[in-house]
């Protein structure tokens, strides 16, 4: 368990702005985000009557209500009964587990594979090997940033020194903590380690962003 502030604000009068901050001065982003990703999994299973959509954030999480249903004081009430638990301990629902398909043929593979101190093969060993959970959505329609869940096989990569002005759609690549995929044509400075074919925004589909907030997500090695 976690001891977090939760500090619950109003965002217009249909939705709440709720912050979430560890109580200690060391805390990390990434302990703040699992925190996040807790109470996001906590109010979906819950299925809390009035809630029309949440959106996850590094540390906040929006919720809109139908305030025919709830007011937003009632809901701030239900908010300080929650017990946040790490994604480890389970709970909550499932989401769906989405396997991308990656050719890794990226132009800064080698220098991510001697950034994290792993030859080629074993970066993509540990990029295919590590679980990870989108956690919440950002920059571009259907990018999500991905976090690795349980014990992390690489160490934060920093992003490049030049941002490229066009990074071609499904590349797929690291910054920081997180992975992702580029779902358009678009500036960015992350490292690309491959491609892949598979469209993360396709406004054809009945849900137009492949991934959704808490989706597991593993990328698999293919060959050319």
């Amino acid at each position: 368990m976690w001891r977090c502030v939760v500090l619950a604000r109003p965002c217009g009068d249909q939705a709440v702005l709720i912050d979430l901050l560890r109580e200690d001065a060391e805390a990390v982003r990434g302990t703040v985000l699992d925190a996040v990703l807790s109470l996001h999994r906590v109010l979906t299973a819950q299925q809390v009557p009035g809630i029309i959509d949440m959106i996850p954030a590094a540390q906040t999480l929006l919720v809109t209500l139908d305030t025919r249903q709830i007011s937003p004081a009632r809901f701030v009430e239900i908010l300080d009964a929650i017990t946040l638990l790490p994604a480890s301990t389970g709970g909550g629902v499932t989401r769906e587990t989405v396997e991308i398909p990656v050719l890794y043929d990226g132009p800064d593979l080698a220098a991510v594979a001697e950034l994290a101190g792993l030859t080629v093969a074993g970066l993509i060993r540990a990029h295919t090997e590590t679980v990870w959970t989108a956690a919440f959505g950002g920059f571009a329609p259907g990018f999500y940033y991905l976090v690795p869940r349980g014990d992390r096989r690489l160490p934060d990569i920093p992003r490049r020194d030049q941002p490229r002005t066009k990074i071609p759609p499904g590349s797929v690549a690291l910054a920081g903590e997180f992975s992702a995929v580029y779902p358009q044509p678009s500036p960015g400075g992350w490292q690309l380690l491959g491609t892949t074919d598979i469209p993360m925004w396709d406004v054809d589909r009945w849900q137009p962003s492949l991934l959704q907030a808490g989706d597991t997500v593993r990328f698999v090695e293919v060959t050319p």
